[in-house]
């Protein structure tokens, strides 16, 4: 149990258990999975994020590269003609200056995802593939492997955000399973649109203790900015601002170019895979794990940086094994978990 103790440990098993299994029912959806982990908004934040693809659209946008597709490229791709037009009688207004829009229009050119040619002074572009709608879905869940009652009070808020925007198609809560008739987490005070997961992080076994309401993502949502404290004094309203709907379809876009990108496994980005005391240690076979030699556990991220006291660099001559092809055993480390975050991706 030392290796789930952790949230972060309990959080990399409920990402290969989705990567492995979902949905979490008897019958598949036939929709292509990836998963990610800590993306959102900068006003919310999610554990993990599962995206729901349509296979066929996710090989074309494969085209595209592995890199994401910022919200400037995003602009330009989805709106350039299939003939050549001036730049500016083609693409929206983007509401702020056109100088932008041209630096993105030479990074485009740059990635090889759109054409590009002068006539006279004039810039126009032409596209080069449709931009394909291969999103279907955004499941956000949330990872609590030990939900007691003060966690649930903090989930609960969030949650309730969540449900009030509606930028996900659905809400999950990911905790540990207890073996009870009933799991405790049905007893906590969490909205009812939220799903319930109930993980087994050893044996990756889930079950499904309340299924999630299907949120509305394609109508008007609520933001909201600041509630009453709960005191009986306070008497003051919560305040809240509306989220159009076409501003919510760029969001989750934008989100899920960002977890196309990224995927669960770049975790190492985030840690120091160059100290002597850092492994990857496999499980189920397959799935690799952080793992600190020093303090002889799986590592967080906040654990594994230039400040841990045990940290150590690779020896040169570890540095310099097969340099500079291969490089170092952090090097390797890297190498091997983008290989198996490509497998996830079509058009390696």
């Amino acid at each position: 149990m030392e290796r789930t103790q952790t949230e972060f440990a309990f959080e990399l098993r409920c990402c290969r258990w989705a990567e492995r299994v979902w949905p979490p029912a008897e019958s598949g959806s036939g929709d292509r999975v990836i998963v990610a982990r800590q993306l959102g908004t900068k006003r919310r934040r999610w554990d993990t994020i599962v995206l729901e693809c349509d296979p066929e659209a996710l090989r074309e946008r494969a085209k595209f590269g592995r890199e994401r597709l910022d919200s400037d490229l995003l602009h330009i791709v989805r709106n350039a003609p299939t003939a050549w037009t001036y730049y500016r009688d083609c693409l929206p207004e983007p509401g702020y200056p056109w100088r932008y829009v041209r630096e993105a229009i030479h990074r485009a050119a740059d990635r090889g995802i759109l054409e590009t040619r002068k006539s006279g002074n004039r810039i126009q572009i032409r596209r080069k593939w449709p931009y394909p709608d291969w999103l279907n879905r955004i499941v956000a869940i949330e990872n609590k492997p030990d939900l007691d009652a003060s966690a649930a009070r903090a989930l609960g808020s969030q949650l309730e955000y969540d449900v009030a925007v509606s930028l996900a198609d659905a809400v999950w809560v990911a905790t540990r399973a207890t073996g009870d008739s009933v799991e405790p987490a049905l007893f906590e005070d969490l909205p009812i649109e939220a799903g319930i997961l109930t993980l087994e992080p050893e044996t990756l076994a889930a079950e499904v203790a309340w299924y999630p309401r299907t949120l509305a993502v394609d109508e008007p949502g609520t933001r909201i900015l600041e509630r009453p404290d709960g005191d009986e004094r306070d008497r003051s309203a919560a305040r809240f601002e509306y989220v159009d709907p076409e501003a919510k379809a760029e969001t989750r876009l934008a989100i899920a170019e960002r977890a196309y990108e990224r995927g669960w496994r770049s975790f190492i980005e985030t840690m120091r895979p160059d100290c002597r005391h850092f492994e990857l240690r496999a499980r189920d076979g397959d799935q690799l794990e952080p793992y600190c030699g020093a303090n002889e556990r799986c590592q967080t991220a906040a654990a594994c940086s230039s400040r841990c006291a045990d940290f150590e660099p690779e020896p040169p001559g570890w540095r310099t094994r097969g340099w500079p092809i291969e490089g170092g055993p952090g090097k390797r480390c890297r190498q091997l978990l983008e290989d198996r975050r490509r497998r996830r991706r079509p058009g390696r």
